[in-house]
Formats: C-alpha cells, structure tokens, sequence
C-alpha cells in the first residue's frame, strides 16, 4: 500500500480526522442517512452522489474531478493509503470514482459514509510526496534528457571562460558541449538509418564539432541551446499521440437491470448478453440496442442521432445504445451490445480515423532538409580552397533550419495562448496549421446551429372570446410538473410573460399524446392534434397557418382554444457566424442533421444555407462520409458538433471543432474546443491561425534574407564563426521575438476572419 504524506487543516476539522482516519483504518464514522437505501451527504462542500452498490464496491459521481485534476490526484491518493480500500479507479472525463473495499470488519453503510468524508478531505489536505514501490517507479517512469539545463550550462561555462576571462578548464567545456549534443547526435544518426539521408541534425552537429575543435566554445553553446529551446516548444505545440481511450460503457453506467428466471437483478454492463431481457427506468440511459418487448416510453435520442425531440417508442420498435429515457418503463431484448451498439459503432469509426502528426513547420523545414546536402558541398568546397575550416564552420553554422525550429514553434504556442485567453482551447499545432486552410466548413444542427431544446416560439387564439393570455394559462397549468421537454418550454415561457398559472385539481397525463386537466372547473386538453380529436374536439383552426412544423394545442370544454407553436430555435449568434464565414472568399457552410429534411430544411432558410449544402436524417456514419466525400474533394473541412453522433466526422474532419458543454467523447475527439459554448470562437479561432500562418511567412524572410547575405559574405570574404553565429542567432531572436505578438495584444481586441 502506498505511503502518504500530508499536510492537515488546524485539529477539530472533520478533514483532519478524515486523513488521519484514511492512514489507520477508520477512527472515526457517521452515518448521515438514507435515501433509496443509500447514504447521501447532508451539507458538503464537495458535492457527490452514489450511482450504484454492490457488496464490497461501490460508483459514486463526483462533478468535481471533471475540472480538477487536482482534486482526484489528492483524492486518489488518500483513497489508496485507506487500509480498508482494496482498489481505486477514477475516470475524470465520467466524473465516476470507483471503489473496493473490505467490509468483514465494519458494515458496508459506514464504509460508504467513510468513503464520504475521505470525499470532503481529498479538498483540504496537502499531498506532499505519494510516494511508488522503488520498483515499479524504475520500471513506469523515464528520466528525459536534461538537455535545456546542459546546454544553459555550456553557455554559461562557454561566457565565464572566454568573455569573462575566468579559468575555467576547455575539457569541462568541452564535456559539457558533447553531453549536451547527445540528442543533436541521436536525431542525425536516426535521419541516416532510417530515413537514409543527411537531415538538420547531422549539419548542426557537424557546425558544432568544428567549432567545438577550434575551443570557439560560445557559439556551439549558444546553437545548443536555441535548438533545445526550439525542440521543448514544437514538444509543447505537437498533437499527442497517445490519446485517451474513450469507452462507451463508462457512459452509460456501470450497472444494468435484467431479468432472468422471471426476476429483476442488477448485472454488470459488461455482463449483459444478445438475448437478455434489458429493464429501462426513466432518467436512465438505454445500454444496449434492441426491440422493446413491452412498455413504452419517450426517448431523447439527440446525441446519437441529432433529434432535437424526444421519440415515443412502443413494442416491436428499435431503441439504441446512449439514448436517455425520459418517461415511461421498457423491457427490451438486448441484439447488439457494447461496442457493437449504434453508438459503440460511431466509436469506433473514431478511432479508426487517421491520426494526422504534421506540424506547421514541416513545409518549411523540408525546405530547409534539402539545403542541408549543398551546404555541406559548399562547406567542403570553401575549405579546400582556403584550408581554413573557420570559413567552413560559418558557411554549415549559416543554415536556416535552426531559426525555422525556433520562431515557427513559438509564433504557434504563442497563437495558442492567445486562443486560450479568449476562450478557444486549440489542442495543436497542426489544428492551427489546418484551421488557417479552411475553406469549408460544416456544422451539425441540433445543439450546434440550435440551443438543442425546446422553446415556444407563438402563442395564438383561436377562440375570439379567449385570450392568448389565457391560452398560455391553461397550458401552464395543464404542464406544470411534468417532464417533458414541451411541457417544461411551455412552464417556462409563461413564467418569463409574467403569467401566472392557475392550480390544477385532477389530471391524467398520456404518455405520447398529451395532457387532460381539471382547472378553474373546466377539462382543459394540451397535447397533439390526434390526441384532440381523439378526446372528441373539433380542430377548426380558422384558417390559422402553422409557422413551424411542430405544434400542441389547448382545448376545454370540448372547444379548441388556441395553439402553441416551439421549435429547437437555432443560437442567437449563428447567423451572424454564417454570414461571416459565407463573406469569407471561397469558403462554403454545410449542415448536418438527423432531423427530418422538412425541419433541415426551415433551419437552414432561416440561416442562409443554401439547400444544396443541407444533409438531413444523416446517422453518424453518414454524417463521416459526407466529411470524407468533402475531403476528397480537396477541401480543408472543418466540422462544428457536439453529440456521440458527431464524433465520427469530428474525427475525420481536417480540423474538428466542438463546444466545452458538448459530450464527452466529441470534447476529447476535437481539435478546437470553444470554452464559452458560442459560435463567435470559431471565427476567433479561424482569425488568429491565419494571423499566425502570415507570422510565419514574416518570420521565414526575417531569417532567410541575412543568413542569405551572411552565407555570401562567408563564402566570398571570410566570416568568422562567433559572427556567423551572430548572424544565425540574432535573426533568430528577431524571428522567436515577431512570433510572440499574439501574446501581446489587448485581450478586449475582436476581429472577424479577413479574406485570404
């Protein structure tokens, strides 16, 4: 078991007794309840709920590891110094803390009301050193390569000893430089073995070994150590390659209720079979494709298939994996499961989409690898004319790789830093690369384009002796206190008109169709057209046009009253965004959905999409084939989405953008991530890699042009190496110093894309 060490709040806190109780078992346990047969926290600072129990294990909820890393290391270490806790797994991106323990000695709920309080403590105390087995640290844990602090060093052994004047022994200089080289060393053996050829790397190392012979220590020092700066930037700016696996079921919940032998029980996710009776409760997630034996019920299927309402499925129809019930009770028989679901499919065409490694820089510095081989002819030819391998040192150190590997990466990590200050978090330099490339751009509707709920959009009368006012109260009244998406937009609206609802006496809600209500003594009926006539009123709309697709209506005593239109409306800010993209020379806006093509079609008019480049009723496959097609195409496509249904063109697309609020697995999928949930960010994100694209041109004419003119002077007059270096360096710093504007501006500053 791991050791820990900790700084404890003042004595008497309820976080000091916690730690001292996670070091020696439990000293000190209350129990604080029940609700539903579990232990639930009265007042807590960090707020938490336990998902599921079994004996000896327990799944709690902690929104705070979402945003706090932090917090769950504290929290997982003090969990693992617990003597009762056996295991600890948390899953930050699922805010889940799983835990298993020993229950031989106390009783679970005491455990559990523990495990609470260790919640609590994992915010207060101070984990100093969590130490590792010394074995297992060895085995899991690299030490890099101090090169930054050996080549600081050699500059700094280089200026002591030749500025400066002080004594310092050439070999200690010279060891130094050749530590620090060691990678430089590494790169250029590694360019002649595997890709058989001389790169950067092999004309720098050998710049730096005639200087280095010559005991011109300062400049070999001052070339390490630019390049080292260079290389821990592009480290910083380069996508990671080992992404974190998204897992389907961790989504879904870990539990699962079936029933076998004519009995409910509670199975593991990873236990359920092809065949199994799957029981769905409201609020829960459906776990596994299937057909529905019997019940109903109202699902929301908008992250799997861009829906923006909720569906009612009855026996013998197909419901899916990710779907969230919201009304109703289903038995269904589970025909596909895990990562063979509808939704564990989308994954996995994530997954399997290329893995794109190219950095911003790469054009330029394959420029840059060709000149290595002519440098070195022109390096060799210059000292077999004068003999003076100086001449021949300052034509290989005037190469215009070392300013390149510098400047370009930090005009980047600077472009995304001043991202991140407004708001766009750009995960690297090859999203910023593709974002200043984009001419295409394609969003999904439900949640993207749109808030992605319902709101009513009109209210009207249809009865001359009631008033719209009315209307909306009977509604209200009808509504209040039921789930569904409409019924809560219908509540809402009138609560913001300043209508004040009448009370409700009896009432028979129908799953599906509406609502039948007593109020101020009338039956009052809100629900579907079908659902009206079926109740026995007449539905003469008086020659009233609907302005939407969708609609319910108000009814008493037999008599149509009024109707009430809503709509999923689409964000205040995106036609403004369209409009701006559409300005923008040569870029085109597509949408997708998997909402029917009559409502495709309204959102996209009233944005001005043109109808050509409108994709409805598309599934997640189809939505990541339109994104290849468009690709193939040659287009720069960058795809805009927020649900499980996106992730699969989030993952093909150039560049792929999603929202901070969006679900989890198109937040890790994308490339860009707007933190403030608004579209402007997009157009932010476009504005500042363009602005970097054309700091880097700036930057390659900054270095090219006196490396160009110092290599002349080299070749035909002589050039000592300390002033070639000069040259090499100081255009560098001039180039690094350019690339870093974007950090300077006024962070009140708000541009829009400007045509290429």
């Amino acid at each position: 078991m791991a050791k820990l060490s900790v700084h404890l709040p003042p004595s008497g806190s309820h976080a000091s007794q916690v730690a001292v109780a996670a070091k020696n078992g439990i000293s000190r346990v209350e129990s604080n309840g029940h609700s539903n047969g579990h232990p639930q926290v009265k007042s807590c600072e960090v707020p938490y709920s336990i998902v599921h129990t079994l004996p000896e294990r327990v799944r709690l909820r902690v929104p705070r590891l979402l945003y706090d890393a932090d917090y769950a290391q504290r929290l997982q270490v003090l969990l693992e110094a617990d003597a009762l806790v056996t295991s600890v797994r948390i899953k930050r991106a699922a805010a889940s803390l799983t835990v298993t323990y020993k229950s031989s000695k106390v009783a679970d709920t005491k455990i559990r009301s523990h495990l609470g309080y260790l919640i609590q403590a994992a915010s207060e105390v101070v984990v100093l050193k969590p130490s590792k087995p010394k074995a297992a640290s060895d085995a899991n844990e690299e030490q890099s390569w101090p090169g930054m602090q050996l080549s600081a060093l050699a500059t700094a052994l280089a200026v002591l000893g030749g500025p400066l004047g002080w004594s310092i022994p050439p070999v200690m200089v010279a060891g130094t430089i050749a530590l620090a080289t060691l990678p430089v060393i590494k790169r250029a053996w590694e360019g002649i073995r595997d890709e058989r050829k001389l790169n950067i790397d092999f004309l720098d190392f050998m710049a730096i070994a005639i200087t280095t012979v010559q005991r011109q220590f300062l400049t070999p020092a001052l070339m390490l150590s630019l390049i080292e700066i260079g290389e821990n930037i592009r480290d910083r700016t380069a996508r990671s390659s080992a992404q974190q696996t998204l897992d389907l079921l961790s989504s879904l919940g870990q539990f699962v209720w079936v029933e076998r032998d004519g009995e409910k029980v509670q199975i593991p996710i990873q236990d359920v079979q092809r065949g199994d009776t799957v029981i769905v409760y409201p609020g829960e997630q459906v776990p596994v494709d299937g057909t529905i034996l019997r019940g109903k019920a109202l699902l929301d299927e908008q992250k799997l298939t861009g829906e923006s309402m909720p569906v009612l499925k009855r026996k013998g129809q197909t419901v899916y994996a990710s779907t969230l019930m919201r009304e109703g009770r289903i038995y269904i028989s589970a025909e596909r499961v895990g990562n063979d679901t509808c939704a564990g499919q989308s994954i996995r065409l994530m997954q399997e989409a290329p893995v794109h490694d190219t950095r911003m820089e790469n054009h330029v510095l394959k420029i840059a690898q060709k000149a290595v081989v002519p440098t070195l002819l022109l390096g060799g030819a210059v000292f077999a004319v004068t003999r003076n391998p100086a001449r021949a040192a300052s034509v290989l150190t005037l190469d215009f790789a070392t300013g390149i590997r510098v400047s370009v990466p930090t005009t980047v990590l600077a472009a995304l830093t001043y991202a991140a200050r407004r708001g766009v978090l750009i995960r690297s330099g090859r999203a910023l690369e593709k974002l200043a490339e984009v001419d295409t751009v394609v969003f999904d509707k439900t949640g993207t384009l749109t808030k992605g709920e319902v709101a009513v959009v009109g209210v009207a009368s249809l009865n001359e002796a009631t008033s719209i006012t009315r209307v909306l109260e009977l509604a209200a009244a009808a509504e209040q206190r039921l789930s569904h998406p409409v019924a809560e937009a219908i509540v809402r609206y009138a609560q913001e008109q300043g209508v004040e609802a009448p009370s409700r006496s009896k009432w028979d809600y129908q799953l599906g169709l509406g609502v039948r209500a007593e109020i101020d003594g009338e039956t009052v009926y809100v629900g579907s057209e079908r659902y009206l006539r079926q109740e026995g009123v007449e539905m003469n709309l008086n020659g009233y046009q609907k302005q939407t697709t969708s609609a319910i209506y108000v009814a008493s005593n037999g008599q149509l009253q009024g109707i009430i239109e809503y709509s999923d409306i689409p964000r205040p800010e995106s036609r403004e965004v369209i409009t701006a993209l559409l300005t923008v020379e040569g870029v085109e806006v597509h949408m997708l959905t998997g909402d029917n093509k009559r409502t495709a079609s309204a959102v996209a008019s009233q944005l001005g999409i043109p109808p050509t480049h409108t994709h409805a009723e598309a599934f997640p496959e189809q939505k990541a084939t339109v994104v290849r097609e468009l690709h193939e195409q040659g287009k720069t496509v960058a795809f805009v989405g927020d649900g499980i249904n996106d992730s699969p063109a989030l993952a093909y697309a150039d560049v792929s953008v999603s929202f901070a609020n969006g679900s989890d697995i198109a937040r890790e999928t994308a490339d860009v991530v707007l933190m403030q949930n608004d579209l402007h960010g997009l157009l932010e994100a476009i504005e500042i890699a363009r602005n970097a694209r054309q700091l880097i041109h700036q930057n390659t004419g900054l270095i090219a042009v006196p490396n160009i003119a110092a290599l002349v002077t080299a070749v035909l007059f002589g050039l000592n190496p300390l002033a070639a270096t000069m040259v090499n360096n100081g255009s560098t710093v001039v180039a690094g110093v350019n690339g870093l504007r974007p950090i300077f501006k006024s962070r009140k500053q708000k541009t829009l894309p400007s045509a290429r």
